[in-house]
């Protein structure tokens, strides 16, 4: 082998390097300007209108940007309810709205005027559940959830009508400038205590969450 081949392989090898050395820094300092919201922002983690589940003073928060429309957050939403349910009434779950797909809107909206009647969580679950029907990449048919929602109950003209309420579109409005804000580019986004797992995972989120369980109590 030749100098000159040496001397690429010597760059290359340079090349990757700082390439791994500069996302390291990156992601280190994404983590630190978070960190600083969760203590001095932490609003743009949790707002007044946010759903939340399980023990409202529990001191871990786990943050979840989701879109009712999006296959991945319908895979991970029974897994990280098991996962929850194994610290008791240590951490709560909180949702905001990450409403990149075409008909998310409506049903954020339909899901926020069921909130109106109690029945939020039974109206999120139900939507993931029929999801592949209503939510199709090939053939969507948002129309369908109003054929699905009946089943909890719900007064139907009621949540038509709610569902024009002005303040829902704030609520959007509102997530989609914080998700802007933490720069979050796809669903499901996750923040424990306005931090972020090291991967994307059940695994890294669980490590994280024990992280932040143990600092607490």
């Amino acid at each position: 082998m030749n100098n000159k081949n040496y001397l690429y392989i010597g760059s290359t090898a340079l090349l990757i390097a700082f390439f791994l050395l500069g996302t390291k820094l990156y992601k280190d300092s994404q983590q630190e300007k978070l960190s600083f919201l969760a203590q001095s922002s932490a609003e743009i983690f949790v707002r007044d209108h946010s759903p939340r589940y399980g023990n409202k003073d529990a001191k871990v928060f786990v943050i979840e940007y989701l879109d009712p429309e999006c296959e991945s957050c319908r895979r991970f939403y029974k897994p990280v309810k098991e996962l929850l349910a194994g610290y008791g009434d240590k951490v709560q779950l909180v949702v905001r709205y990450a409403p990149f797909h075409g008909n998310s809107r409506v049903a954020i909206a339909a899901l926020e005027a069921a909130r109106k009647q109690g029945k939020y969580w039974e109206a999120l679950e139900l939507l993931f559940e029929k999801q592949p029907e209503w939510g199709s990449h090939h053939n969507p048919q948002v129309e369908k959830i109003f054929d699905y929602l009946p089943e909890l109950g719900l007064d139907m003209e009621k949540l038509k009508a709610d569902m024009q309420d002005p303040k829902i579109q704030d609520i959007i409005k509102q997530d989609s400038e914080d998700l802007r804000t933490l720069d979050v580019r796809g669903t499901p986004t996750f923040f424990v205590n306005g931090k972020m797992p090291s991967g994307f995972g059940m695994e890294s989120l669980k490590d994280l969450i024990d992280q932040e369980v143990k600092a607490a109590y």
